[in-house]
């Protein structure tokens, strides 16, 4: 085995054991998926702001942590503006690193942060440089986002189109959910129930003709 390799794989394999550690020690699945106790966490800091785009970046890097609390608790603290502009950052910062852990181990890497069907789904998208596609995939509701990070970071595609497209990407569902968190904390609900009727919408309409999207995009000639 090469070297390098080796070395690799066994700094792998202490992170991996050690972010186990730290997400069952601390239950951080329950954390993220606790709305009251999440934002008593930002607001019990100083500087909430930079604890809040730490919260986003964990909850990419950590693919399995959903994303629509952290989402929604922007908009809640900071606003519709203010709420989107955080968590871009902090999603941005997180897309990147996952992209580049991905990118400097490896498959061994792959092979553990992404589940194998989601892997085997966009395995073609690793195998081609398609700059529009990937970033049609960042934009469509319902797909998995975070774990595509991992997967781009064995692609071809240059880091910095790959942060361009992860981010502009993102940016409309981010908004979306500040906006809903900035009408929830001052309990205009029929507008809330609308925001949620479209969200709820289009993603039941992205999830079931998924395949069909996939299909479609795969028949664009790659960049």
């Amino acid at each position: 085995m090469n070297k390098h390799l080796g070395l690799r794989i066994a700094l792998l394999m202490i992170l991996v054991a050690l972010g186990a550690y730290l997400f069952i020690y601390y239950d951080i699945m329950r954390f993220f998926k606790d709305k009251d106790e999440l934002i008593l966490f930002i607001q019990s800091y100083r500087y909430n702001e930079l604890v809040f785009i730490l919260v986003q970046v964990i909850q990419v890097v950590v693919a399995v942590i959903p994303g629509e609390v952290s989402g929604f608790i922007g908009g809640y603290l900071y606003g519709p503006v203010w709420g989107t502009i955080y968590s871009t950052i902090g999603l941005t910062l997180g897309s990147w690193i996952a992209f580049m852990l991905a990118r400097f181990f490896g498959t061994p890497l792959l092979e553990k942060a992404v589940k194998k069907e989601v892997f085997e789904k966009f395995e073609y998208f690793m195998e081609h440089k398609g700059l529009m596609v990937s970033f049609l995939l960042f934009l469509i509701p319902g797909f998995p986002k975070d774990y595509l990070c991992y997967i781009l970071g064995l692609s071809r595609i240059p880091v910095w189109s790959f942060i361009i497209i992860s981010t502009i990407g993102r940016v409309f569902g981010t908004a979306m959910l500040s906006v809903s968190g900035n009408v929830a904390r001052k309990e205009q609900y029929v507008l809330l129930a609308f925001i949620v009727l479209v969200g709820v919408g289009v993603s039941v309409f992205a999830y079931f003709y998924r395949e069909k999207i996939l299909d479609l995009l795969k028949k664009k000639k790659p960049q």
